[in-house]
């Protein structure tokens, strides 16, 4: 008994005389990148009412924050869209924190535009050029969540490949916001993630909310060998198939082309509260959860199979 209060005491000094916690009770502070905010919500009220003895507090903000919130140990678990660097698991190495990090989900970023616009369907190169600020036709303007998202960043780095963005780009304040942005002006096209706007009540998920349009994308393989092939018309009706739009099926392999993983990053030196919400993230009822809010659960047990539609 000495050697397990003894224990105990070490322990809460390592984390800044914070009180300790058990996988199921206790009360912790997470960070968790904004746009991931309905999900995360609906998690954390379906594991408390599981668990009422614990209480996890948390704070959506951006992606850049997220991690920093994790290295100065406001934040004991982080949702985010891509692992440690190598920089920064030498940093805990370091320090000697032990590090848990894994991938749970994969979510799709969805392009939204107001219902008016007349356009509906584009290729990756439309996107890209509209991005950089080379689309002088349409003259979109751009609207993100917050600064340094994990839009942001995935758009920089996967859509721009690096290059900066064009002038039109602003923030709403909120995934919320971006979408009542865009539902009150035409010429606007917003940047956000699948979740926010899947309608509740379509039991298909295969309808979006009324009040903004969902544009469906053409990737780039595609839209290669189709120009290779000679006969390409992005206004022949007959090519609308080639395009897609941010639906569950199509997150889960990669069919639509604007996908990423969410990871969970959790900073704890025992099993506790935070350890217990990490596997309700990975578990039946986490993976449930993810699956109802229209992203691709990757720690799911699924089956697929053969079916006769009529």
């Amino acid at each position: 008994m000495a050697g397990l209060i003894l224990l105990a005491g070490v322990v809460s000094c390592n984390r800044g005389k914070k009180a300790p916690t058990t996988r199921t009770s206790g009360t912790i502070h997470i960070s968790a990148d904004e746009s991931f905010k309905s999900l995360i919500d609906t998690e954390i009220a379906v594991f408390e009412n599981l668990h009422p003895d614990a209480h996890i507090i948390p704070k959506y903000t951006s992606e850049t924050q997220c991690f920093k919130d994790l290295i100065d140990s406001s934040a004991e678990l982080i949702i985010v869209t891509r692992p440690l660097s190598k920089d920064e698991e030498a940093y805990f190495n370091k320090i000697e924190i032990s590090m848990a990090q894994k991938k749970f989900a994969r979510d799709g970023v969805a392009l939204i535009v107001n219902p008016a616009n007349k356009d509906s369907l584009m290729t990756m190169k439309n996107l890209k050029d509209i991005m950089l600020g080379k689309d002088t036709v349409k003259n979109y303007e751009v609207v993100f969540s917050i600064a340094n998202s994990s839009l942001v960043h995935y758009v920089k780095d996967s859509v721009l490949e690096g290059k900066e963005f064009g002038e039109d780009i602003k923030t709403a304040g909120g995934s919320e916001e971006v979408v009542d942005y865009v539902a009150s002006h035409e010429n606007a096209l917003g940047v956000i993630g699948a979740g926010w706007i899947s309608n509740p009540y379509d039991s298909t998920g295969l309808s979006f909310l009324d009040k903004i349009k969902v544009i469906a994308l053409m990737g780039d393989s595609t839209h290669n060998y189709l120009e290779e092939s000679g006969s390409f018309d992005p206004d022949d009706p007959a090519y609308r198939k080639y395009y897609f739009k941010p639906y569950q099926a199509y997150i889960a392999f990669k069919t639509y082309p604007l996908t990423r993983n969410v990871y969970f990053v959790l900073r704890q030196p025992y099993f506790g509260l935070g350890t217990g919400f990490a596997n309700f993230l990975t578990g039946n009822k986490g993976q449930l959860i993810i699956y109802k809010q229209r992203l691709f659960p990757l720690k799911f047990n699924y089956q697929i199979r053969k079916a006769n539609l009529h």
